[in-house]
């Protein structure tokens, strides 16, 4: 798994599962140890220690809740939802293209989707950079700013405002690195 396969992992499941889920574990053990840092590609020290200085789990549980989950939740995490996002069908569709097998769960979730960058980046097929460009560049670029603001904005802990800083951060640096390797 390479540097861009990792960062994606990471951010997407921890927009993808509840703070307190137990696959998160190890993650948030990473993130307490202040271990995380050493495998993290990109120059966020102050952002990755921000994050580990609000990494308790159980007390990001209610934020994560009123941030993301239900129908009355503060920053819906759907690309659908937003002005410029895209339908979940087409992400679906763009996706299953691809191979990618998927479940019940909707395919616009900025988890699923930082997820799926990991699954593409991993296949390393001759057309995934062209494949990844189109991910970000329809699927995730279009909202994920506002959604992201809004998302520093409501949040009702430092651990959510960071991992949005951290994130817009990362997701501009993965893309800027798919040009570069589309004009290599």
């Amino acid at each position: 798994m390479n540097e861009f396969s990792v960062i994606c992992r990471i951010l997407g499941s921890l927009y993808n599962r509840q703070p307190q889920d137990p696959l998160l574990v190890p993650l948030f053990t990473l993130l307490r140890e202040g271990k995380l840092q050493q495998q993290w590609p990109l120059e966020q020290d102050e952002l990755l220690t921000r994050l580990q200085q609000n990494s308790d789990p159980q007390a990001l549980a209610a934020d994560y809740n009123a941030l993301f989950v239900g129908s009355d939740c503060k920053v819906p995490p759907f690309g659908s939802y937003w002005e410029n996002g895209p339908q979940e069908s087409e992400v679906r569709a763009f996706l299953q293209s691809r191979g990618m097998p998927l479940s019940e769960a909707p395919a616009d979730h900025i988890g699923a989707l930082l997820l799926a960058a990991s699954w593409l980046e991993d296949r390393s097929e001759a057309d995934e950079a062209e494949a990844q460009i189109t991910l970000f560049d329809a699927f995730i670029m279009p909202w994920c700013g506002q959604f992201l603001g809004k998302v520093e904005a409501h949040a009702s802990t430092a651990f959510y405002r960071t991992l949005a800083a951290l994130t817009r951060e990362a997701i501009q640096a993965m893309r800027d690195e798919l040009e570069e390797e589309g004009e290599n």
